[in-house]
């Protein structure tokens, strides 16, 4: 049932990480006076985005999983720069900021390594 439902899984946490990205959170989330904690949250939840589109594109289009996890880390940077531009555009309470995307990009790219991984270590019968 899972495996059904990860591409709509997938297109619900993108379009709320669409929403979170755009809309004016100001005083509305609790500091957690942690250093960096705005960009561990967009290492993590771009981690997550390239982990849950890289199990669509495998369970829903039936993609080999070396596709599926070049597709699912290139959707997610590409994904992670488009929202930081529109932020930069059109929002008035968000500004685009080049190390949030670094830090998207880090978390594709660590997710996508794990995934890589544990495919090379799936032991065929």
């Amino acid at each position: 049932m899972l495996k059904k439902a990860t591409f709509i899984i997938a297109l619900v946490y993108a379009l709320a990480l669409a929403v979170v990205s755009l809309i004016n959170l100001d005083g509305r989330l609790p500091d957690l006076e942690i250093s960096f904690g705005d960009k561990i949250f967009h290492f993590l939840a771009y981690a997550l985005f390239a982990v849950l589109w890289y199990f669509a594109w495998c369970f829903t289009f039936n993609f080999k999983k070396k596709k599926a996890l070049i597709y699912a880390f290139i959707f997610a940077v590409l994904f992670g720069i488009i929202m930081e531009v529109l932020q930069g555009t059109f929002t008035a309470s968000r500004a685009l900021d080049v190390y949030d995307a670094l830090a998207n990009t880090l978390g594709a790219l660590i997710a996508a390594s794990v995934l890589w991984f544990k495919n090379q270590l799936h032991i065929k019968n």
